[in-house]
């Protein structure tokens, strides 16, 4: 077992729920990701690409790198044009996602 298997995402954001940084860690990533399409995404619901970039940067400022980071891991799918978002029930799956678009 280990020590910590999954610590929380908590301590990757300041006081003002701003996030300090993208975590390089794939493991720590993964999990920042997945807690941002949880709580600034409902399921069932299109977003414009100005949604989720409102949504992204009211959480850090490098918002194309969050999108592109939920788009590759199958959090949100997208539009081939680029223009509607939806946030995936099941990770790993991206469904429109266009991972050379980055």
């Amino acid at each position: 077992m280990t020590s910590h298997p999954s610590r929380p995402v908590a301590d990757l954001f300041s006081a003002d729920g701003r996030l300090k940084a993208i975590p390089r860690k794939p493991a720590r990533r993964e999990a920042l990701l997945a807690h941002l399409a949880a709580t600034l995404f409902e399921a069932d619901r299109t977003y414009r690409e100005a949604e989720v970039n409102d949504a992204l940067r009211a959480v850090h400022e490098d918002f194309p790198a969050l999108r592109r980071h939920l788009v590759i891991a199958g959090l949100l799918s997208r539009t081939k044009d680029g223009a509607d978002y939806r946030r995936q029930q099941q990770p790993g799956t991206p469904g429109g996602a266009i991972p050379a678009a980055a």
